[in-house]
């Protein structure tokens, strides 16, 4: 049987209207965490890119990610939680991750 897990849903850009703007931290090339974005009712991995941390206390992750298996990867974000996002990945302590912070990227 299949998971009636929803896809992702894409989280829209910052606007001043939000408030500041949010903390944003990236990882390099090597080392990143990854997600698990549900696209097309199939899980599709997506190493992140940045993390964004909103005035108001959400979390968005920029992901890099083939949304349909064709091998066309694009930039998304996407606001955690939500059903549609798994953690694949954390990066280890080598790479500079807090320890202790828990199931986030």
């Amino acid at each position: 049987m299949g998971e009636n897990i929803p896809d992702a849903v894409e989280h829209r850009c910052w606007k001043e209207s939000d408030g500041p703007r949010p903390r944003v931290h990236c990882w390099p090339r090597t080392g990143r965490p990854a997600l698990y974005v549900r696209s097309h009712n199939r899980w599709r991995y997506a190493p992140v890119e940045a993390r964004q941390d909103w005035a108001d206390g959400s979390v968005v992750y920029q992901v890099a990610v083939d949304l349909r298996g064709d091998t066309t990867v694009s930039s998304r974000a996407y606001a955690w939680p939500q059903p549609g996002l798994r953690l694949a990945h954390t990066p280890g302590p080598a790479d500079g991750y807090e320890a202790g912070a828990g199931a986030r990227p």
